[in-house]
């Protein structure tokens, strides 16, 4: 059994993470600030199914909050941490780019200070495959430099990595940063596509396909995301033996840090999603075709090779299994 800090714990990926933690029988720690920034209600119900199970415990709190910060870990002690706590959102970030220096850069820095002098084992933390921004060489490979982003959103998340690099350097910190790609499922966020989709067309208004529907996104399944997290968190980096500055791989280092992405390794085409969706509603889409938005890329395509050989999992959830098992809930939570 181990001791975990889960920011973000009433958010999408926490809320499944956590339940999965607390089946193995570790003991978690949920942190969040149940800000606004989608229904807090959604929020509170994941929360519901929490709270009271042996081993779980919760703290509403502001990875900002520098003070409550190095309070929580002077007066806890954990195992691991896990980062899942941040501003989300690449649209969003375009209206206000305040809130992801707070959460996503302030916030980081907090949880850095706190894993190293507290003596945590492994921080595993959610990076993005929008760190590969302007990047066009398909599949995405973390052995490839990410120094375009196109987002703030982008951005924070890039800066993470480097941020985690510098205390696994001077500080022996073992830091892992994981790249989701595109993640979906049940108890999801509603500002996310398979969402918006879902409530637009039970109420009969139109959907808004971006780029003219010519989106292409390595869609990975919730549950594929979390066992991807739990094997990288029991997996404590060291030092790659063959890291060399004169040819530095940007996926590992000499310090005891890594980053990997987590993608379900086949792209879908959004129109097929449309589509799978509307077989699983029976009723057809009104679609409002749109231009690309701006901070979007036209295709997302995760390499995972390095997961695979390091942690023995690769994501495999089909988009038809995926939609299918987001419609239940989403009916059944909504009835």
């Amino acid at each position: 059994m181990s001791r975990y800090l889960v920011t973000g714990a009433a958010g999408f990926i926490g809320f499944h993470l956590t339940q999965r933690l607390l089946d193995r029988g570790d003991e978690v720690v949920g942190l969040d600030n149940l800000n606004d920034y989608y229904r807090v209600q959604l929020k509170l119900d994941r929360l519901g199914h929490l709270t009271g199970r042996d081993g779980f415990s919760f703290l509403e709190l502001n990875l900002a909050d520098r003070d409550a910060m190095k309070k929580l870990f002077e007066t806890e002690q954990f195992d691991h941490v896990v980062n899942l706590a941040a501003q989300a959102g690449v649209r969003y970030s375009l209206t206000n780019p305040h809130a992801y220096v707070d959460a996503n850069l302030t916030g980081f820095v907090n949880v850095l200070e706190g894993c190293r002098h507290s003596g945590v084992k492994h921080l595993t933390y959610a990076s993005s495959s929008s760190v590969y921004g302007g990047n066009t060489t398909m599949p995405f490979s973390i052995h490839h430099n990410v120094d375009h982003p196109i987002s703030l959103y982008a951005a924070t998340k890039k800066a993470n990595e480097l941020m985690a690099h510098t205390y696994s350097h001077l500080y022996g910190l073992p830091t892992t940063g994981l790249r989701f790609f595109t993640v979906y499922g049940p108890w999801g966020r509603p500002d996310m596509a398979l969402f918006l989709f879902t409530e637009a067309i039970l109420a009969g208004k139109p959907i808004n396909v971006f780029n003219n529907g010519k989106m292409r996104r390595d869609f990975t399944y919730v549950d594929d995301i979390v066992e991807g997290v739990i094997r990288v968190s029991d997996n404590i980096p060291t030092g790659n033996p063959d890291w060399s500055s004169d040819k530095p791989d940007p996926a590992t280092s000499a310090a005891p840090y890594r980053v990997y992405n987590i993608g379900n390794n086949q792209p879908v085409e959004l129109m097929h999603l449309i589509e799978v969706l509307e077989r699983c509603l029976g009723k057809k889409a009104e679609k409002n075709f749109m231009e690309m938005q701006p901070g979007d890329v036209p295709a997302t395509y995760a390499d995972v090779d390095d997961l695979i050989r390091d942690v023995g999992f690769k994501p495999s959830t089909s988009i038809e299994d995926g939609v299918a098992r987001f419609v239940d809930w989403y009916q059944s939570y909504h009835s």
